[in-house]
């Protein structure tokens, strides 16, 4: 059967940080340029409607970044306890079972959906004001 194990090897979560990092990293960058087209918008526009939009996807933009901090430090903080892990126990490291991050997982999904769903809504708030 498919049974999800609640265990991981260090290598395995050292793999999952840097993907996420860089996922993470890419959001960060990509937010830069969402930003860049809400103060072309902004300088465009001058209504109320448009105003408040513009006031809500800053808030939300500004949450993303608070949002992709916290979770990179999550991960830096796992990451040193492992590295840490690894100096104590150097031989027997790559045969351990590290409970797996599943709480850092699930919180990066959710991020990661409420991003897309943000991204969405942003682009068509983009078109209609453009």
């Amino acid at each position: 059967g498919n049974t999800k194990k609640d265990f991981a090897y260090i290598t395995d979560l050292h793999y999952e940080h840097k993907l996420w990092h860089n996922e993470l990293n890419f959001y960060r960058d990509e937010i830069k340029i969402l930003q860049a087209r809400l103060e072309e918008i902004v300088s465009k526009n001058t209504s109320n409607e448009v105003e408040m939009g513009v006031e809500s996807f800053q808030n939300r933009f500004d949450l993303n970044r608070k949002h992709i901090s916290e979770i990179k430090h999550r991960i830096k903080k796992h990451e040193k306890f492992l590295v840490n892990y690894a100096k104590d126990h150097p031989i027997a490291v790559d045969h351990v079972h590290f409970t797996d991050h599943t709480d850092i997982r699930e919180n990066f999904e959710r991020f990661r959906e409420l991003y897309r769903e943000m991204k969405t809504e942003f682009n068509r708030f983009a078109v209609k004001w453009m």
